[in-house]
């Protein structure tokens, strides 16, 4: 019997249109109603994350910024929180000024931006989370940051992490949620790190714990797991490391995964 399942939101949870169906709502609250433990997994803040989780009646502490920060939903009680490491959040950001970058900082549930571009509207749409510009990030930059992100064009974001990697890939994080989001967090701020904390914290064991996810930044969380999940619309990398490939995220796959192993196991 699994306990906890750890769900990805983008591409997984939510449909191409960012809505959640209500056939995999029904899913998700009956297998609460039989005692399985349901929490988001996601890159998305707090703030945005919180949102979804209101919508689906949920009242649990969920896992956010790639696993960063796992909050109780009602109270926003901190229960585990990394934070990047101050040398290589400067490093980051030194790096990103001379090359002209993109960069938003994360700090206490607060966007930060240095200028109103189109990069950082497109994302504070799709997240829902309005954002705050500060010119002189000098002035943030020794603040705890939850997480970094670069935005920008994918085939230049890969070049820029496998430069970054040798200079504070010791200390921080590196992953990708989407293929225009460069993200940086501390080393202990993944999703097999909050899945981890989030089990024992509950009192399961890993094999207990079904993840499923779509992208690159869910890969510790399925490693880790006792059933790691990979989306039909999920990266090919990702589905060689699952042990379960469900349907995509138009075709309800979470719905699928929950009646197939929890509501209805053969």
């Amino acid at each position: 019997m699994y306990k906890l399942i750890a769900i990805d939101v983008d591409d997984t949870l939510l449909t191409d249109d960012l809505i959640v169906t209500p056939g995999t709502k029904a899913a998700l609250t009956e297998a609460i109603e039989r005692g399985v433990f349901i929490t988001l997994a996601t890159g998305r803040m707090f703030p945005s994350a919180k949102k979804i989780a209101m919508q689906i009646g949920f009242d649990v502490p969920i896992i956010t910024y790639q696993g960063s920060l796992i909050k109780t939903l009602m109270d926003e009680q901190v229960l585990y929180e990394r934070s990047v490491p101050k040398d290589a959040a400067q490093q980051l950001f030194e790096f990103c000024r001379e090359r002209k970058l993109h960069l938003q900082l994360y700090i206490n549930d607060v966007l930060y931006v240095q200028e109103d571009t189109e990069l950082g509207r497109g994302y504070s749409a799709l997240s829902k989370i309005p954002f705050v510009v500060e010119p002189d990030f000098n002035k943030l930059i020794d603040r705890p940051s939850t997480k970094m992100l670069i935005i920008d064009d994918p085939a230049y974001l890969d070049e820029i992490a496998l430069e970054l990697a040798p200079l504070i890939g010791d200390r921080v994080h590196i992953t990708k949620s989407k293929p225009h989001y460069l993200e940086f967090m501390h080393k202990e701020g993944t999703k097999g790190h909050a899945i981890a904390f989030m089990a024992e914290h509950i009192g399961c064991k890993l094999e207990e714990v079904i993840a499923i996810g779509d992208s690159w930044n869910d890969h510790e969380m399925i490693e880790v797991a006792g059933l790691g999940v990979a989306m039909g619309n999920a990266l090919p990398k990702l589905k060689e490391i699952a042990q379960y490939v469900t349907r995509s995220n138009n075709e309800e796959g979470v719905r699928h995964v929950i009646e197939k192993f929890v509501l209805d196991p053969s």
